[in-house]
């Protein structure tokens, strides 16, 4: 009886002990996620927080200024929430968490001094570098996201979408001719557009600097090395911070684009050169369109079959000269090259026997 109670014991046992030990690996293999982790990606996500994008040793990182941060978190006490215990902690205990944990980082911006005619410094400096302090303040303070964002489901489609333009733009020669025109003109026109707004966009910018002493660029950020698509399309002007220029300078710099106006005026081609050049443009345009796989096929059996007929007729004539008969103009010449020969010779005979009986009569 012990010995049976002993395994009953030990079967009543063993079955806990077995589910344990079966549940031991499951929870290694999926570990709980920072709070702090998910605190950040929560909110570099929401699109209250501003942002921009910066240059920092030579990598574009996306950044925030301390002050915003300090608001966004009052405003939205929901994000606290994900902290769990810590959501009760001031704005600058949660950002030094983050810093200890590497998932931002304290900036500070490159030029620290005011550019000439600025009033003040950039509120979103283009250019940071690291901070050697790495502490919370709002005053001035920059701080960068260290880890990589989440990739939206529109990041997925272009990243399989750019590989298939590539290639469709590499494969244009081969286009229908109907599909060649449609592409020809979208893109004259997406160039014609382009070149219009940075013209037009110049232009205003010019009278209201040279009239008002205004700096108004519409589409600020449209020659912009690094930014995003929301802000390169933005259209309003941003605040003119710098000081007003001098009628003088305003003055001289309105002299100077009348005379650069005037001598292109000057010299612009005739009617005569544009329309060559309109020419030309239109058959090389034309040469681009008409081509065609069919067509190089074609030309490169047409060329080797003309190439293979030209070797034959050398060939053939090579052939036929070779075993031709002596014509009759050689053998004339020849004849007459004998007779000539012949009848030298018996001048010259003549003239010896001459001579000699000319001297046996004076003797």
């Amino acid at each position: 009886m012990a010995g049976k109670g002993a395994k009953d014991k030990g079967k009543k046992t063993g079955g806990p002990v077995s589910r344990s030990s079966r549940a031991a690996p499951q929870e290694k293999s999926a570990p709980k996620k920072d709070v702090y982790q998910l605190f950040a990606e929560k909110v570099r996500d929401n699109k209250q927080l501003e942002s921009r994008w910066a240059i920092m040793q030579e990598t574009r990182v996306e950044y925030f200024r301390g002050k915003d941060f300090n608001t966004f978190v009052k405003n939205h006490p929901e994000v606290r929430e994900i902290l769990g215990p810590d959501k009760e902690l001031e704005v600058e205990d949660i950002v030094n968490t983050l810093l200890t944990k590497n998932l931002v980082i304290r900036c500070d911006r490159v030029m620290k001094t005011v550019r000439p005619g600025k009033k003040k410094l950039s509120s979103w400096p283009a250019h940071l570098e690291i901070h050697n302090e790495q502490v919370f303040t709002e005053n001035d303070g920059f701080f960068a996201w260290m880890f990589l964002k989440r990739r939206t489901l529109w990041q997925t489609i272009l990243s399989f979408v750019w590989p298939l333009f590539a290639l469709a733009v590499c494969l244009f020669p081969v286009y229908p001719y109907q599909c060649k025109i449609v592409v020809l003109y979208s893109c004259a026109g997406a160039l014609l557009f382009i070149v219009s707004i940075l013209l037009l966009r110049a232009a205003i910018f010019g009278i209201l600097w040279v009239l008002l002493g205004k700096r108004v660029w519409f589409f600020p950020n449209i020659n912009a090395e690094e930014t995003t698509f929301r802000e390169l399309v933005r259209f309003w002007p941003e605040k003119d911070e710098g000081e007003r220029p001098k009628w003088t300078s305003r003055l001289f710099y309105a002299l100077v684009a009348l005379l650069v106006i005037l001598l292109l005026r000057h010299h612009a081609p005739d009617e005569a050169a544009r329309a060559r050049y309109q020419k030309k443009v239109s058959n090389i345009i034309d040469d681009v369109l008409e081509w065609s796989p069919k067509l190089a096929i074609s030309g490169m059996i047409e060329k080797h079959t003309g190439a293979n007929i030209t070797e034959e007729s050398n060939y053939t004539s090579r052939a036929a000269s070779s075993h031709m008969p002596p014509s009759t103009e050689g053998k004339a010449s020849e004849d007459m090259d004998v007779d000539g020969d012949t009848e030298a010779s018996l001048d010259e005979t003549q003239d010896n026997e001459y001579a000699d009986d000319t001297r046996s009569s004076g003797a």
